[in-house]
């Protein structure tokens, strides 16, 4: 168990070739993609390409995305003339465009290339032999798969059939969990993964995160939370197999998907299409990640646990109708959700154990093979890494939760499910059901082979108990169940029937405490901090994500003949946002704030203005709560004060502000290198920091209740023998008074 606190949150926030199995291919890695139906590439449907196999071209640059020892093999005149010859001339490659789903730019060969690999594939099946086969996934499905073998190595093979993905010529039933490795502390990987492991697990699934690994373009970063070469070897020493998500688009409920905020100025781009920069990004990302994993030998064909490096099949909370889209291909669901996640204003998800046991044995007894549960452990957003109002916990309602201590009953009635789908899996990987109906909603599907035997029993009525006759024996099914008969006689779990104590965890008071505030003070339009723009701009575009935070600021000059000097009717001042939150101050003084949401994020103030003669200080903080990660186009949706700004009711009638001058906050010690009308005075001064909170006076005690903007700190130095300061920004106006110190048992 560990200390946690609990604070008020403000917001925040190539293929490569399938050659013949004679060519000494060290490594075949495959990565595929589909869209919307595509069975085949289709001219009409994808912009065509011609590329030679010289070090320079495309086609290099691809295929080193998965596995730079690829390029050595492609280049041999060996392969070049196989290629040729299957094609009638240069290869053909295909790229998938303008595609709301694509999540990369993938490649895959030519109808030519690809009815020969399914000829092959057939003819293999036939001798039954154990190859990879050309592999073309379902529909609505977008994969960038890397399917590692080792063909002919002694070291390990992963292929698959349509039974089952195949390790070390071994079929497997195959049970994974996510587990994100920047959502966790290093300190609690060891534990999580043992966890895991105790947990029934054979496979720890987690993405990549892009934007966390190169921040600036160009500058790299593995270190901390982001040490995935770390979190990938305790993995091994656990004795688990690994998926990576290479991406480099992840969803993920994180920060933009996972891009890195930089990807979005590169000139000329379109995400996830067709697009040249975007694809020379992507390109060198993966390569250096693929390197990465090379070099510290992870990959499963050098002895490391990576198995898969990326498949994206199923996603749901059901998914026992999911069919590959080749019969030779394995039944595979990489995200079966644990729960869901939490939005900022919204309710805390929880998904009861019985429905994730019965989706998980329902999807293996209609042949399912590998099963994901999403999340594992889902963690915590920690800085400002969620997505468009996601809220700080990434608990998910997983077997694990956010703090790493044991879900229960969840964890333990998992356990048990995938001890028993693992006593099947004999039976599970040599045969296929035979389904007989033992009533209305009641079904038997037994996996029979010369050596195993196993049963699953379903009862899909939602409300009523049932008795049924299986093999001359009784069985009593609860509502909405399936029993697991790991020997077609003996019922070892029922999804229903949870056997595992429920436990409740406590938060234990450590510590309360006292406060002392800082007043974060409104700027204003035209101080010396400041920089002015023609008309009002987009957010991001300013801040590039280096902060939520960004002034808008404008004078208001209001003359003494004004009408309602004198009637007393205030102007109406309307702001419209792209969002996400908006402060709006008159003079100094709080005006009133308005909030979007995860379903709404675009806002509009609207509010009559107490406003005096002379100038009036208008000062308009923006504030995003993380930017999205899923949507059509999400990375050209705005964010900000665009416009119109009017104020209703003078003389002249209406004053349209929006193409006036306007004045942003420029912070130059931030340091920011393309930037600088950003954020927060506290931000600029690091009040969060020893050195910082040092530099400005502090008030005893907190300021009056719906205060906002207003920063407070507190030495913690029952953490460590040496100084610390708990400093937490207050946004919205909540009392303090009520955080204290808790240990979560």
């Amino acid at each position: 168990m560990e200390a946690q606190l609990h604070s008020l949150q403000s917001f925040s926030k190539a293929p490569s070739s399938p050659f013949h199995s004679s060519i000494p291919l060290k490594t075949v890695s495959l990565l595929l993609t589909a869209f919307d139906g595509a069975q085949t590439c289709n001219h009409s449907t994808y912009q065509i390409f011609l590329p030679n196999w010289g070090l320079n071209d495309r086609l290099y640059g691809l295929i080193v995305a998965a596995s730079s020892s690829i390029y050595e093999e492609a280049s041999s005149r060996k392969i070049r003339s196989l290629a040729k010859g299957l094609t009638g001339g240069a290869p053909a490659f295909v790229f998938l465009r303008n595609s709301p789903f694509l999540q990369c730019s993938c490649i895959c060969f030519s109808h030519s290339l690809s009815a020969h690999f399914k000829q092959e594939q057939e003819r293999n099946r036939k001798k039954k032999k154990k190859s990879v086969p050309w592999l073309l996934m379902p529909k609505t499905v977008l994969l960038f798969l890397s399917l590692l073998t080792w063909v002919g190595s002694t070291i390990g093979a992963v292929t698959y059939d349509e039974k089952a993905i195949i390790i070390n010529d071994q079929r497997r039933i195959l049970i994974s969990g996510s587990i994100h490795y920047p959502r966790s502390t290093p300190q609690m990987w060891p534990d999580l993964i043992q966890k895991a492991k105790d947990g029934g697990l054979d496979i720890i699934e987690t993405y990549v995160f892009w934007n966390g690994h190169e921040p600036s373009e160009g500058k790299y970063y593995f270190e901390e939370r982001y040490d995935l070469v770390g979190f990938i070897k305790l993995v091994q020493k656990a004795g688990l197999y690994v998926h990576l998500l290479i991406g480099p688009y992840v969803c993920a409920e994180w920060n933009y998907g996972g891009f890195p905020i930089w990807l979005k100025f590169v000139p000329g781009i379109a995400f996830r299409t067709d697009n040249e920069p975007f694809k020379a990004a992507m390109q060198k990302f993966v390569t250096k990640i693929v390197d990465m994993m090379k070099l510290e030998k992870l990959y499963h064909t050098q002895g490391g646990p990576i198995i898969l490096s990326q498949i994206d099949t199923c996603n749901g909370f059901y998914c026992e109708n999911f069919k590959p889209n080749q019969i030779y291909k394995p039944k595979i669901w990489t995200e079966n959700w644990s729960g869901w996640y939490t939005a900022f204003g919204g309710p805390t998800p929880y998904r009861p154990p019985e429905d994730v046991a019965f989706s998980v044995a329902r999807f293996i007894q209609n042949n399912g093979s590998l099963v994901n549960y999403y999340v594992y452990h889902g963690g915590t957003n920690f800085g400002r890494t969620s997505g468009l109002f996601i809220a700080t916990s990434y608990d998910f309602d997983a077997p694990i939760d956010e703090y790493g201590l044991i879900r229960e009953p969840k964890w333990g009635h998992l356990r048990d499910l995938n001890k028993a789908i693992k006593s099947c899996e004999p039976a599970l990987v040599s045969a296929d059901p035979t389904i007989t109906w033992l009533g209305k909603n009641q079904e038997a599907r037994v996996f029979k082979s010369s050596s195993a035997c196993a049963a699953f029993l379903a009862n899909y009525d939602t409300s009523a108990s049932v008795k049924v006759n299986f093999w001359n024996n009784p069985y009593d099914l609860p509502p909405w169940s399936i029993s697991i008969l790991p020997d077609c006689k003996t019922v070892t779990f029922n999804t229903a029937q949870v056997g595992v104590k429920s436990y409740q965890a406590k938060m234990m008071p450590i510590s309360s405490f006292g406060w002392l505030s800082y007043k974060e003070e409104p700027a204003s339009a035209y101080a010396k901090d400041t920089t002015t723009k023609a008309g009002l701009v987009e957010q991001v575009s300013i801040t590039w994500d280096t902060t939520d935070y960004l002034w808008y600021m404008q004078d208001i000059s209001i003359d003494s003949t004004e009408g309602f000097l004198k009637s007393g009717k205030w102007p109406l001042l309307s702001v419209n946002s792209a969002g996400h939150l908006l402060h709006v101050f008159i003079n100094g003084q709080l005006s009133g704030s308005v909030y979007g949401s995860l379903e709404d994020p675009a806002i509009t103030f609207s509010k009559n203005v107490d406003l005096k003669q002379g100038v009036n200080k208008l000062s308009m903080l923006s504030v995003t709560v993380g930017l999205p990660n899923v949507g059509l186009h999400f990375d050209t949706w705005n964010a900000g004060v665009l416009g119109p700004v009017t104020l209703e009711g003078l003389n002249e009638g209406t004053r349209d502000m929006s193409k006036y001058k306007w004045s942003y906050k420029k912070l130059e010690n931030l340091n920011y290198s393309v930037h600088e009308q950003v954020g927060l005075s506290g931000e600029s001064l690091n009040l969060y920091s020893d050195k910082g909170s040092n530099s400005v006076q502090w008030t005893k005690g907190s300021l009056t209740q719906k205060q906002p903007l207003t920063w407070y700190h507190i030495p913690r130095d029952w953490l460590s023998p040496s100084d610390n300061l708990l400093v937490i920004f207050e946004e919205i106006g909540g009392s303090p008074d009520g955080i204290s110190l808790v240990k979560r048992t």
